[in-house]
């Protein structure tokens, strides 16, 4: 492996970070090639449809990338990835990831709102929020909470203290939850 380039595996998912430093890919390609004949030689299938490439550049003058082939296919280019379930973008922003879970906590809250209306005890309707829309809210927060911007930041807070006369369940405000996770760690 290359000095530049970082394999991380999780579960059958395989990602190679490059950096490619004075437009020289040769360290990058090369270990893509010794990725795709460790897999040859393990058996192991490399579906190439499902193999994405992203690419993070901010020179002032971009210029194009050439394409990726694997087995005599190109690998796609996009321009964001859901990498262990946060969204990443090719300008490392964050508004991506935090609409993806603004969209999913507010589909959790029609579900609270309909066990509310159901009249379940407050102890149930508590542990499905912690359950469902603050783990939606908390999950890898501590890596991408500290650089959203502030309409970001406006829009989880709305999410986490938005059940409305649901004040018994709670919510501590997401400051709190990055703090406590942080100590976790």
């Amino acid at each position: 492996m290359h000095s530049s380039n970082h394999i991380i595996k999780f579960a059958d998912d395989k990602t190679v970070v490059g950096l490619i430093n004075k437009d020289d890919e040769s360290a990058y390609r090369e270990e893509v090639r010794e990725l795709v004949s460790w897999c040859k030689v393990n058996n192991l299938y490399l579906n190439v449809d499902k193999t994405k490439e992203m690419v993070v550049d901010f020179r002032r003058a971009r210029r194009d990338h050439s394409l990726l082939a694997i087995n005599g296919s190109s690998v796609e280019i996009v321009k964001n990835i859901t990498f262990l379930g946060v969204r990443l973008a090719e300008n490392l922003t964050w508004t991506l990831n935090t609409s993806s879970i603004t969209k999913r906590a507010q589909q959790c809250l029609y579900f609270l709102r309909k066990l509310r209306k159901a009249h379940l005890p407050s102890p149930i309707l508590t542990t499905f929020y912690r359950g469902t829309i603050k783990s939606i809210l908390s999950s890898c927060i501590t890596t991408w909470f500290g650089n959203c911007t502030v309409f970001d930041r406006k829009a989880l807070q709305r999410i986490h203290l938005s059940p409305p006369g649901m004040t018994y369940v709670y919510p501590a405000l997401l400051g709190t939850v990055v703090a406590s996770k942080s100590e976790e760690v």
